[in-house]
């Protein structure tokens, strides 16, 4: 399972990236890439449940990303970690599906870390690990 997701959050933000950057539609750009990776089905609704839930909560996703990043506005944030701290703020505090199915707190920051490794810049894993810790200790939902 943790391939499957993986594979999802990854065609999630590039999905996501596509779209900030082009305007294309979501569905449309994450149709298209799941032909061309081959996403099985499992991968694929579980990206469109992050980027559904993304484009459902941005502005609370963006006010939330403001209130940590203090140094500088969140939209001047790279799109890749705005919207690898969308994802992970989704997932986090509003991904509401079964219990068993719910994504555990450190997996959903560590997932993050991972993709601001993968795709960020040098500083993208401390900047998303630093707004994740601080949005769990302020949520009072510390590991």
């Amino acid at each position: 399972m943790a391939t499957m997701r993986r594979r999802a959050r990854i065609a999630a933000l590039q999905t996501l990236y596509e779209v900030d950057c082009t305007g294309h539609r979501a569905e449309e750009a994450l149709d298209r890439l799941a032909q061309e990776e081959d996403l099985p089905q499992k991968s694929l609704s579980f990206a469109r449940e992050l980027i559904g839930g993304v484009q459902g909560h941005r502005s609370e996703l963006d006010d939330l990303i403001r209130g940590f990043v203090s140094v500088f506005p969140a939209e001047q944030l790279s799109i890749v970690d705005r919207n690898i701290l969308r994802m992970a703020i989704f997932e986090i505090l509003f991904h509401d599906r079964a219990p068993l199915d719910a994504t555990p707190l450190k997996v959903a920051i560590n997932e993050a870390i991972e993709l601001a490794k993968e795709f960020g810049s040098d500083s993208s894993p401390r900047l998303v690990n630093g707004v994740l810790g601080a949005l769990t200790v302020e949520r009072g939902m510390e590991q």
